[in-house]
């Protein structure tokens, strides 16, 4: 339960990067496709969550330059519930909205395309 109450803060006070996002994929703006943001899962809490193509969002600022064991350690627990994990760094969202914007869509894109090859 203190986990949720800790995704519901989150949500509230949400950085400008992950509001730049949001506002991108909000309301299945992109492919159609519907997302939720600060999403408990197991022990985490992952910024970005498409449940119907299982792929997460997270988006990394600089705290994350000294916290790659923890983050592989966590993408590897997320991987083995069958979530692909895609990272964008703060500082590209600000600077290359676009190219991280068509980067992304590709590999919605490609994890639809490999999902539903997984179900033939």
């Amino acid at each position: 339960m203190e986990l949720l109450k800790k995704a519901r803060s989150l949500r509230k006070s949400q950085t400008d990067v992950e509001g730049i996002i949001w506002r991108q994929v909000r309301n299945r703006q992109l492919l159609g496709l519907k997302f939720r943001r600060q999403v408990p899962i197991d022990k985490y809490i992952v910024d970005f969550l498409c449940i119907e193509l299982k792929i997460i969002v997270e988006l990394d600022g600089g705290q994350h330059v000294d916290a790659t064991v923890y983050d592989e350690q966590r993408t590897n627990l997320l991987k083995k519930k069958g979530f692909r994990v895609v990272r964008y760094w703060n500082h590209e969202v600000l600077e290359n909205l676009d190219e991280v914007m068509d980067a992304f869509t590709l590999t919605l894109s490609q994890r639809e395309r490999e999902l539903k090859s997984k179900q033939r």
